[in-house]
């Protein structure tokens, strides 16, 4: 079932559920400038055998309202989203699921609203930022390189070609990387939105708010942590660092994981947060 929530402040929210509704629920949130979509299917479907899963587009992407040009936000507003998807299911709790920045928002999320969640996974992401923050690695060159043209004007065929060139990038470089299944989910994620052209409006968002990594240590929901030992964007040490400052987190490294989900991860991947879950 998919439906249009509507936030607080009017922004309408696009979203869709998978599963039996009478399963325990969960809510992917996914990372910066990305939508609904680009959870893969596959990957939804193995988690859907056991939850109610939710996936949802950020405003600003997908179908979602794209008004940041003439209304800005904060990150932090995209955390208070997640909880409008919650609200628009009529679900109190849920096991959520984080990726990159969606990660960064499910801190704030155990950090605010504890209350509305069972379990939390953080996958390819970085603490929020404390006063004992280490200095981390910068991205890679080539996708520092990339990220300067995101936002450009291409046609069709050049925005695709560039979107491919991305995700191989954030793939890492250790796990085969298959052109056509990104290709085929990037159409997808296209034709979903109805256009080719988004502004990547998440990498403009005010990111005041963020400073509260010293919180985590109060933070007593289940959370697991999922490492790719190839990430490119947020890699290792950065895993154990939020597993430390959380009590009690676990960590999971997922072999020649990088920044992407290509189908070699989906399985090993959903069985590590069922795993969490069902604790």
């Amino acid at each position: 079932m998919s439906l249009f929530i509507t936030a607080d402040d009017g922004t309408r929210l696009w979203a869709e559920d998978f599963g039996d509704p009478e399963q325990a629920p969960l809510l992917l949130i996914m990372g910066a400038n990305a939508g609904a979509l680009t959870w893969p299917d596959e990957f939804v479907g193995l988690l859907a055998e056991t939850h109610r899963v939710i996936r949802y587009d950020h405003r600003d992407t997908g179908r979602s309202t794209h008004a940041f040009t003439e209304k800005p936000y904060a990150i932090t507003d995209l955390a208070t989203d997640a909880v409008a998807v919650l609200d628009g299911f009529g679900v109190d709790r849920a096991h959520v699921v984080g990726m990159s920045m969606g990660g960064i928002l499910g801190q704030l999320l155990l950090l605010d609203h504890p209350d509305r969640l069972h379990t939390m996974t953080l996958l390819g992401t970085a603490a929020l930022f404390s006063t004992e923050s280490p200095e981390w690695a910068g991205p890679s060159p080539e996708l520092a390189a990339l990220w300067q043209e995101m936002g450009d004007t291409r046609d069709r065929d050049a925005e695709l070609d560039w979107r491919v060139r991305h995700w191989r990038a954030l793939n890492g470089g250790v796990l085969p990387f298959d052109e056509n299944e990104f290709r085929r989910m990037e159409e997808r994620v296209i034709e979903h939105a109805g256009t080719h052209t988004e502004f990547p409006a998440h990498a403009h968002a005010d990111t005041s708010g963020l400073a509260r990594g010293d919180e985590l240590s109060n933070v007593r929901t289940p959370t697991l942590v999922v490492q790719g030992p190839a990430d490119p964007v947020n890699p290792p040490p950065q895993g154990e660092h939020i597993t430390k400052s959380i009590p009690g987190a676990d960590l999971v490294e997922i072999p020649g994981m990088g920044h992407a989900l290509p189908s070699a991860v989906h399985t090993p991947l959903a069985k590590a947060i069922l795993t969490h879950t069902r604790r």
